[in-house]
């Protein structure tokens, strides 16, 4: 599948050219820029405007995310760059669309434009090398980056940001410059943000959800704040590992029966195309809670996993708590010993609390769950 560019390496190549066009007059299109793993994109410019009296230059790029449902597809990043007296070094500020960091725990100071530091590094580079190229061997590049993305806080909207305490637009990201298609990787490192900025927030406890209907489930069970929340999505796998290296004390797991019945059976990535119910292991754990092999065998024939667990419901088998249990488990053995007590929750589509396994920790006998 085709390969995309990062809003980082978008704002890098606007950058560059604008600061090219301010030391030249001529906008360079396309621009090219090198990646931190080597590969040198070209990237058309989409907008130019220089204003050299007044000491600045603007350059656009639309971002092209390639064939992954990025929600900043399409997106136009703009920088525009400023001349700053001699000895300033580069500066960057957030235009329209491109938040702030208004809370702790983020690899950025509170009240930074939500810039990340490889993008701050790659524009840095590249605008020292237009500076060497127009100026000579000594010259600096002294200027201000504005960067923008037209309609960013709108399309903010739709991811973590809000959550995290970075408000007014979107991140501008990217630690390769290169977006792979489904590798989901920005769900993934947003969720390691919201790790961090939980533990900055001196949260103790927080909880990993599959969706929307689970998280009211969390909040209205543990009474949970927004920065304690943790959209996990099908990446039960990326919370754990992550709480492995940097534990709160309790993790919450929240989701549908039918996804967290895939944890239990030891599959991370939740996702439908990665993984499946296995209504055969379904019917294992029935057993354990006292199904007949009649009932068992009609569990492993199930439609769904919603309907092996009707089925065990109405025998009075309670295949919720099973896979509950078990899935906790599951995600104790990932933690691999951190000091993290887990517990589980699962729920039907409607919300409803159909399986529950209560708090183990590292050596806990299970009495507590």
């Amino acid at each position: 599948m085709r390969h995309g560019w990062t809003t980082g390496a978008c704002a890098t190549a606007a950058s560059t050219a604008a600061y090219t066009a301010l030391l030249s007059g001529d906008f360079p299109d396309p621009v090219t820029i090198t990646l931190p793993k080597g590969q040198t994109p070209s990237f058309a410019l989409a907008v130019e405007e220089l204003d050299a009296e007044g000491g600045s230059a603007l350059a656009g790029v639309v971002k092209d995310a390639g064939d992954d449902p990025d929600v900043t597809h399409g997106a136009l990043i703009r920088a525009r760059v400023r001349a700053l007296p001699a000895g300033s070094g580069v500066r960057f500020k957030a235009g329209p669309g491109v938040g702030t960091v208004t809370r702790p725990g983020l690899p950025l100071d509170v009240g930074e434009p939500a810039i990340n530091p490889v993008p701050r590094q790659m524009m840095r580079e590249h605008l020292a090398e237009v500076a060497r190229r127009h100026g000579g061997a000594g010259a600096a590049a002294d200027v201000e980056v504005e960067v923008s993305v037209d309609h960013g806080e709108e399309i903010a909207r739709s991811t973590w940001n809000p959550r995290l305490g970075i408000l007014g637009g979107l991140s501008i990201l990217g630690t390769t410059g290169i977006v792979v298609p489904y590798s989901c990787s920005a769900w993934i490192d947003s969720i390691r943000r919201g790790v961090d900025v939980a533990r900055a927030a001196g949260r103790t406890h927080v909880a990993g959800c599959t969706g929307s209907t689970s998280e009211k489930v969390a909040v209205a069970l543990h009474r949970l704040p927004e920065d304690a929340l943790l959209d996990m999505g099908d990446f039960a796998g990326a919370v754990l590992k992550y709480l492995r290296r940097h534990p709160v004390d309790r993790l919450t797991i929240c989701g549908g029966f039918a996804k967290l019945s895939k944890l239990a059976a030891g599959h991370l990535d939740l996702h439908s195309a990665r993984s499946q119910v296995d209504k055969g292991f379904l019917a294992q754990l029935a057993r354990r809670g006292g199904a007949d092999e009649a009932l068992a065998a009609a569990v492993a024939e199930a439609n769904t996993g919603l309907a092996a667990l009707q089925l065990c419901a109405a025998a009075g088998v309670p295949l919720g708590d099973l896979v509950a249990a078990v899935a906790r488990d599951e995600a104790l053995a990932v933690l691999r010993g951190a000091p993290v007590a887990v517990d589980v929750i699962c729920i039907d589509r409607a919300g409803m609390v159909v399986g529950q396994a209560g708090p183990r920790g590292p050596g806990d006998d299970g009495r507590r769950g």
